[in-house]
């Protein structure tokens, strides 16, 4: 009996266990590309969450080998709003600093050629930053509105907010005229010679995105729009260019962005050539990195004959030295083939920029505080 008894126990605790086949498994993970679809995390069946495609989170990878973009603090933002923040990229900084670097050249060897009062560089950098930061936006803009359709066909562009739907053409003309009266009115705080100089600029914002329609050097036409406060910020401080200095800084401009947009343009060249969109990364090929090299160097050098010109002192020539190491550094790491590599190429361009901008602002600090003249 006590045996009996015994067993009878064993089998009622194992009946108790839970089956191997009765535990929970983790949920198959499924996303569809198309607008308003949700996608589910890995969870266990009966806990599983749902992600929408504007909830942060990690990204997702699709069946193809593909991942959504990671979410950014944009999306903590109504869901109205979000779609033309998105329009404006200003979670990537890294394009109004692109564009506000030879804007903060041109500033700072001004003031330091008159030996402007340090309120004047101060200023104008404060405006230029702003003017920047709208302007960059304004032209991202207008460039989604003219490739609205294209985005829809490269993998990396078709979910900027016009391409998937989330605005319309028409909400998005409203939004510009926004942003370029905000842009005005920062124009409008500048003499009239640099509010007319200023202006003269929009044609070519305007016309880029058509460039990459009709040409292989579109990043030439970029660099002409992108630089163009390599002259506006020396007219701004001085009230006229000094074309004998803005001229070469202005040219050493253009060739940095063909620089690091030819690198950008890399992420894109499959897609690219597949619906006809022509850049330079294109054109350049297996030869992108002699030709980008000898671009550094005409970079380089003819920021050096301008600062040569303005009688620039030893804290310009090693914010040069140090940009074109950051230059150097970044065309010998970057995998042409890796879209990955070339974002973080493009990015690391623009450190060039910046170390140029140091040396610049330390001879002026020097010149102003009366350790030295030139």
């Amino acid at each position: 009996m006590t045996t009996f008894l015994f067993l009878a126990r064993r089998l009622a605790c194992r009946s108790a266990r839970p089956s191997p086949l009765s535990r929970p498994r983790p949920s198959v993970v499924r996303h569809c590309r198309s607008k308003g679809s949700l996608a589910t995390e890995p969870s266990f069946a009966g806990s599983q969450r749902v992600r929408g495609p504007h909830t942060p989170g990690p990204s997702i990878r699709h069946a193809s080998g593909a991942t959504t973009p990671p979410t950014t603090w944009i999306d903590r933002f109504q869901a109205s709003v979000r779609p033309y923040m998105h329009l404006t990229r200003i979670d990537k900084p890294i394009g109004t600093l692109l564009l506000f670097y030879p804007c903060a050249w041109s500033i700072t060897m001004a003031s330091y050629a008159i030996e402007a009062p340090f309120i004047i560089p101060l200023t104008n950098i404060s405006l230029f930053g702003l003017g920047a930061l709208v302007m960059r936006g304004a032209g991202c803009t207008i460039n989604d509105m003219w490739d609205k359709n294209l985005d829809k066909a490269v993998e990396r562009t078709r979910t900027r907010p016009l391409a998937r739907g989330d605005i319309t053409r028409r909400q998005a003309l409203g939004f510009l005229a926004g942003q370029l009266t905000v842009g005005l009115g920062v124009l409008l705080q500048l003499n009239w010679y640099s509010i007319l100089l200023g202006a003269s600029s929009l044609s070519l914002v305007t016309i880029y995105p058509l460039m990459k329609r009709i040409t292989y050097w579109p990043q030439a036409v970029l660099g002409l729009a992108f630089n163009w406060g390599a002259l506006l910020g020396w007219s701004a401080v001085a009230g006229a260019v000094n074309w004998g200095v803005c001229l070469p800084l202005y040219a050493g401009g253009v060739c940095w962005t063909l620089v690091y947009d030819s690198i950008y343009a890399h992420q894109d060249k499959t897609d690219d050539a597949n619906v006809g969109i022509r850049s330079t990364a294109l054109l350049f090929g297996e030869q992108t990195r002699p030709i980008l090299s000898a671009l550094s160097v005409s970079t380089m050098s003819l920021v050096t004959y301008a600062g040569f010109l303005n009688t620039q002192g030893a804290p310009f020539y090693l914010g040069v030295g140090l940009g074109a190491a950051q230059l150097a550094r970044v065309l010998w790491k970057t995998d042409f083939d890796d879209r990955p590599s070339c974002w973080r190429g493009f990015v690391g361009c623009g450190w060039s920029g910046f170390w140029v901008w140091m040396g610049s602002l330390a001879d002026y600090g020097i010149v102003i505080s009366g350790v030295m003249s030139h």
